[in-house]
């Protein structure tokens, strides 16, 4: 089967390869900031976009789950002058741990839920990332509201501060392998399966097929990918306290994944970039010279950019993207371009 050349492919291929060569073309700052930070949210945005898109399930629980990820990891790692468990264990007995804990946490909330649709399974899903946060804030002997510090990579990652590149490097091949992961998932039986619970999960049971089943699974796959964000998201931060997974931080990555297009798994970073540009840049801005983006102006302007965003286009930055190769298919064969089976544009 050869591989055909699209704008799609060029352009990611393109973007590929900024990103290997990051390092030599942006600063410090640019790497161990903005484009890690972009990474991982990315990663959990794309665990909400997978649900969304194969599933028809659109989460509220991924922030919560990441979360989890990572309390379970600082309460395992750390031994000091900090809150939690302090085991002192082996890093990487942590991330295993903490990995396995969210994606059995996933499945068992996933198996809850998974009977409901539409604005019932997203309430549900809230009330998991709720539940998520006051338990951790009030159970003072894995965190308390002051939360987990001192968390760090394992050697030959960390120390981040002194080698910023590696754990970006670390978090740009997690990305390409959950993408990678992803786009084989959907074209298996089991994804396939998925996709068609989504249109008519009554038709899917008719057929035999366990539509519970196939949204718990679903559920708790995507928890799984998005606990790899959160294991990037310690090792960055260094520390994590239920602040980190609050109803802001929800809506922060549901509004990542609906601003880059809840379509496509590729819109999970694209959003995650620009989310990011807006979050670390905007606040320097003033007007008048001393009006300034304070953090509740900040989200009233995201609010504002969410707003245009979906107006221009419903399906996001990925579906301007999408309108924009039709229209240039159409101007150069010079007749309207018609939407092939998978999305693309068949001309």
């Amino acid at each position: 089967m050869s591989w055909r050349v699209t704008p799609d492919r060029v352009v990611g291929v393109g973007a590929l390869g900024v990103a290997v060569l990051a390092p030599l073309l942006f600063s410090t700052y640019w790497v161990s900031t903005l484009l890690t930070e972009t990474l991982f949210l990315g990663i959990v945005a794309a665990s909400l976009v997978f649900l969304s898109a194969y599933g028809g399930m659109v989460s509220l629980a991924q922030v919560a789950l990441y979360g989890i990820t990572g309390f379970v990891l600082g309460n395992v790692v750390t031994n000091g002058n900090t809150k939690g468990l302090n085991l002192g264990w082996n890093p990487w007995l942590g991330v295993g741990l903490g990995i396995a804990i969210a994606t059995t946490v996933a499945l068992l909330l996933g198996a809850l839920s998974s009977r409901s649709t539409g604005i019932y399974f997203l309430m549900i899903t809230l009330t998991y990332g709720v539940i998520a946060n006051l338990f951790f804030g009030q159970v003072t002997d894995f965190s308390g509201f002051g939360g987990i510090s001192g968390i760090d990579a394992p050697a030959g990652i960390g120390p981040v501060t002194g080698h910023p590149n590696r754990l970006y490097y670390v978090a740009l091949g997690v990305s390409v392998a959950v993408y990678a992961l992803l786009r084989y998932i959907v074209r298996t039986p089991f994804g396939l399966a998925l996709q068609g619970v989504r249109d008519d999960p009554v038709r899917m049971s008719s057929l035999g097929y366990n539509v519970m089943l196939h949204r718990t699974l679903a559920f708790g796959f995507a928890g799984f990918i998005a606990s790899l964000g959160g294991v990037l998201f310690v090792w960055w931060n260094g520390h994590i306290d239920p602040a980190s997974i609050d109803l802001g931080a929800t809506i922060d990555v549901l509004i990542i994944a609906v601003i880059g297009g809840l379509t496509r798994v590729e819109g999970a970073w694209l959003g995650a970039f620009l989310y990011v540009l807006m979050l670390n840049y905007l606040p320097s801005i003033t007007f008048l010279g001393s009006i300034g983006i304070t953090q509740d102006r900040f989200h009233t302007l995201i609010g504002i950019v969410f707003l245009v965003i979906i107006l221009v286009s419903p399906n996001g930055l990925i579906g301007l993207w999408e309108r924009t190769l039709k229209l240039v298919g159409s101007s150069r064969f010079g007749r309207p371009a018609v939407e092939a089976p998978g999305g693309g544009t068949d001309v």
